[in-house]
């Protein structure tokens, strides 16, 4: 088509982004994205260092410094590094929601996945794609879950953390809080199945590119 496309999925925890997001990369042959991880990466990084979670200034220079790469099978390597199951571990999970509350972070990370849409087409996938990293782009879907159902899914994944207090500081945080893009189409996807989900937007993203050509 001659330029890149940028399929956003926002949502909160235990919504089935990854899932679908590494579903519709896949069926599309696009770069599958899971921005969460890049933050999960610098606070590995900041632990490993001794760097405190509140330390501002020093995270985000963590954050500019870092070299994230995402390659296929959803493995991430930071500096060089293999971190794929490390920053799977919840202590980290909890290191991450507060590390991308900080301005400069967050400043310092979207730059990386703005310049990764660019170089190709990507299936992306977090808490503020829509709204903050691509918000011009017309591929947007917010997925969303009932708390138990999602609840549920963490727990099955082997990931234990209180999703109640996760929401409340990624939805009320100062910069880019989680919350339903302007133009997203809205999925509840508390009675789908993960193939039922992607096959459902995978057809909208399908009749939207023919739309395009």
């Amino acid at each position: 088509m001659g330029k890149t496309v940028t399929i956003a999925i926002d949502g909160p925890a235990g919504a089935g982004k990854s899932t679908l997001a590494r579903r519709l990369a896949e069926r599309l042959g696009y770069l599958y994205i899971d921005t969460g991880a890049m933050y999960r990466a610098i606070a590995l990084w900041a632990k490993r260092l001794g760097v405190s979670w509140d330390d501002a200034p020093r995270l985000e220079q963590l954050a500019r410094e870092s070299r994230i790469e995402l390659a296929s099978g959803g493995r991430v390597f930071l500096n060089g590094e293999d971190v794929s199951e490390a920053i799977r571990d919840p202590d980290i999970s909890e290191g991450a929601s507060r590390v991308s509350a900080i301005p400069g972070v967050r400043r310092a990370l979207v730059a990386k996945q703005q310049q990764m849409g660019r170089e190709a087409s990507v299936v992306m996938e977090g808490r503020d794609i829509g709204t903050n990293v691509f918000p011009e782009t017309e591929f947007k879907y917010y997925l969303d879950a009932s708390p138990e159902e999602r609840a549920k899914r963490r727990a099955a994944e082997g990931i234990q953390e209180n999703l109640a207090d996760r929401d409340r500081r990624d939805s009320q945080r100062a910069v880019a809080p989680l919350m339903v893009p302007l133009g997203a189409r809205v999925i509840n996807n508390s009675n789908l199945t993960p193939e039922q989900t992607s096959a459902l937007i995978l057809e909208d993203i399908r009749r939207r590119l023919e739309r395009r050509e």
